[in-house]
């Protein structure tokens, strides 16, 4: 019996070294998983710095203002170098809330909750765009960039849907634009007014959008013409469009 015990105790000692060598043998021929969270931190930061001007239009719905976290996010997390400027586009006027500065910090906490109220409709954003515009420099070397949020409606002139994307303000804008080297990015929102009710409108003002961020260089982000989409996917794909044409121009 205790021959027996002995027996079998050194065949499971022989069969759990067996199985101890097959599994670190594999163990050294599987791959190493590589440490992906530096690569997916480079890839959610904007890896040039840039000049930029983020402009809001004032009278967008009130659902903006809960987006205001995300965008000091965008702002704070740009690289060294950079320099912010925050407008709003309100009855008319620029409203500058804070001039170019490189303290980022500071111009992440200049943006304020929109006023989402008729009363404060730019009737037409791009008179703005083009005010906004002489703040660059043409021969600024790092990239020049505006942030405009809007609902991209230009009503200055009544609201003529044969003229979506090629209003004369517009046309103005996408000129100053190129002249002074900088490329527009859009996002778009809906406003208290039309294009909050009116497909027809909304379509009109992303067509718009599109036009403007096509060509000046820059690019348009749009999900459909009813509802509101959270910022959050916006801001992923512009630092992806800007790092990608950072990569283009070297």
């Amino acid at each position: 019996m205790l021959y027996r015990r002995l027996v079998s105790s050194a065949a499971m000692f022989a069969l759990a070294l067996v199985f101890t060598a097959t599994a670190l043998a594999a163990g050294t021929n599987k791959a190493i998983p590589t440490n992906t969270t530096n690569t997916d931190r480079k890839h959610s930061q904007v890896s040039e710095p840039l000049n930029l001007a983020v402009l809001v239009q004032d009278d967008l719905i009130s659902q903006v203002g809960n987006e205001l976290g995300v965008t000091r996010d965008f702002i704070r997390s740009l690289p060294s170098g950079s320099r912010v400027m925050v407008g709003y586009i309100t009855t008319g006027t620029l409203q500058v809330r804070q001039p170019f500065t490189s303290d980022l910090d500071q111009a992440a906490r200049s943006l304020r909750v929109p006023r989402s109220s008729t009363s404060a409709s730019a009737y037409n954003p791009y008179v703005e765009v083009i005010e906004a515009l002489r703040s660059f420099d043409a021969n600024s070397k790092i990239k020049n960039a505006i942030l405009l949020i809007s609902d991209g409606l230009d009503t200055s002139r009544g609201f003529d849907v044969t003229s979506s994307g090629h209003t004369l303000d517009l046309e103005r804008a996408i000129k100053h634009a190129n002249d002074r080297n900088v490329a527009v990015y859009t996002f778009y929102a809906p406003a208290v007014g039309l294009t909050s009710r009116s497909r027809l409108a909304a379509s009109y003002g992303q067509n718009s959008l599109n036009r403007l961020a096509d060509d000046t260089g820059g690019k348009a982000f749009f999900q459909g013409t009813t509802g509101f989409v959270t910022f959050d996917a916006y801001f992923k794909r512009l630092r992806q469009t800007l790092n990608q044409q950072y990569a283009r121009a070297t």
